[in-house]
């Protein structure tokens, strides 16, 4: 699988010159599948799923769109899947529901008036809205686990995700040192070739990083080196946070990764890689 990272930041885009070298869009990666030529799996759908549109080169979407959680910098600009709101899409969107709830409804209570002109029914395509739960699945190609991790505000997965030629975990919002989940984050990530791990946060800023469901950028190594991962790549980068500033809290994770078999690397927006072949970022 190629993965392109199309939405690297957290909680709001970040406009402007000083986040353009990293990148303002909010949380998406778009996943191309061995035997394909266009994303067939799309990993939320924050600001940056318009940038998959691009990448579908005037062909529709067909494939499936997966959603960790809910909350509205993973899933916002679902509507704006130009590339997906066409006749001839075929889209499944996968959502982390509890039994008592309808994927569906979650999603239309976002996206319908008053606080959006259409709801979810009125995209165009074949459009279908499932609930996932914990556990093994097969997606378009992939091998696909699922865990709930420890995140505020409703249901939210992290996945591994994994082909013949590799495997990669996203945990995109996760506070990692919480227990008791941890064990299973651990467990879920143990051994992926990359690991695409929220890193919103600075070790000084803990406490509010927790307050909110996140990890600090110290706490995504130190998961990373417990799991045994190949490549940590720091994602989820705080919109308050420019592009020297993010560039300086991977020079921080790489000095508390030093010594340790860990290769360490930032989300940027376009940057493509593809796991079980070493990176060069």
């Amino acid at each position: 699988m190629k993965v392109t990272f199309a939405g690297v930041r957290g909680s709001t885009p970040a406009p402007g010159p000083e986040f353009v070298r990293v990148g303002g869009h909010t949380s998406c990666l778009a996943i191309t599948t061995i035997g394909s030529v266009r994303p067939t799996v799309v990993l939320d759908a924050g600001t940056g799923i318009r940038v998959v549109s691009e990448l579908c080169a005037g062909e529709p979407f067909r494939g499936t769109v997966l959603l960790t959680h809910l909350h509205w910098d993973h899933t916002q600009c679902l509507p704006f899947f130009i590339a997906a709101d066409r006749d001839d899409a075929e889209v499944r969107v996968l959502v982390p529901a509890p039994p008592t709830e309808d994927p569906l409804d979650l999603v239309r209570r976002a996206m319908s008036p008053p606080h959006f002109p259409i709801g979810p029914e009125e995209l165009r395509g074949r459009w279908t809205f499932r609930a996932i739960t914990p556990g093994e699945h097969r997606l378009e190609a992939l091998e696909v686990r699922a865990e709930e991790l420890a995140h505020k505000g409703g249901t939210t997965l992290g996945y591994r995700l994994g082909d013949r030629l590799g495997s990669m975990a996203y945990l995109p919002d996760h506070v990692a040192a919480a227990q008791p989940r941890r064990a299973a984050a651990v467990d879920l990530v143990r051994g992926v070739d990359v690991l695409v791990h929220d890193a919103q946060f600075l070790h000084h800023e803990v406490q509010r990083a927790h307050e909110y469901g996140h990890s600090t950028v110290d706490e995504a190594v130190e998961l990373a080196v417990e799991a045994s991962v190949g490549e940590l790549v720091l994602f989820h980068h705080s919109p308050a946070r420019c592009d020297d500033e993010v560039h300086d809290a991977l020079e921080h994770a790489r000095a508390i990764a030093r010594g340790e078999h860990l290769t360490v690397s930032l989300a940027v927006e376009g940057r493509e890689l593809t796991p079980g072949v070493r990176s060069s970022a």
